[in-house]
């Protein structure tokens, strides 16, 4: 199985939260999955997770390698820059994965590598995969929560994510 580009700092079993959700599905390609996944504009209409979405570039909805961006996810205003961006072709694995962050003290300040892959596979089906590292005292309490919150969170994405791909298809 293909695996995330950690940078260091994020490599998952040294940071203070870290969650993997996966899933794989059939008869959808990796073309209409990452439509609904770079496109910002739609993220409301399947996660009710991400809210007041900004990107630093109005002219598109879609992120881009190096885009700047805003967005409101679980109770957090994240600042967010795109560190990643490889789009489907020629059976590639898709990618896009972003650096984010909240200011604070010690005990509110958050930083987060989040990333996701696209992975066309054999038989008509697609993997996607989601993997998040986080630091911080937020993060820490996220870790000790039962059920984890961000791991149920991110589930919710790849399910509306897989859904509204299906639909839009």
């Amino acid at each position: 199985m293909k695996s995330i580009n950690w940078p260091s700092r994020y490599l998952p079993g040294n940071t203070d939260n870290f969650v993997s959700n996966e899933v794989i599905v059939k008869n959808l390609t990796v073309e209409q999955v990452w439509a609904y996944l770079v496109d910002t504009s739609k993220w409301e209409g399947y996660y009710d997770n991400a809210a007041n979405i900004v990107l630093t570039d109005q002219s598109t909805s879609d992120l881009q390698q190096g885009e700047r961006f805003h967005f409101d996810t679980f109770g957090f205003p994240i600042e967010a820059q795109v560190m990643e961006l490889v789009e489907p072709q020629d059976n590639q694995i898709a990618r896009i994965s972003w650096h984010g962050w909240q200011d604070g003290d010690e005990n509110t300040a958050l930083d987060v590598y989040h990333a996701f892959l696209l992975e066309a596979l054999p038989g008509n089906r697609v993997r996607v995969l989601t993997q998040e590292s986080q630091l911080g005292k937020p993060a820490a309490d996220m870790a000790n929560e039962t059920p984890n919150p961000m791991l149920n969170g991110h589930q919710a994405w790849l399910d509306g994510l897989v859904n509204a791909a299906r639909k839009g298809a």
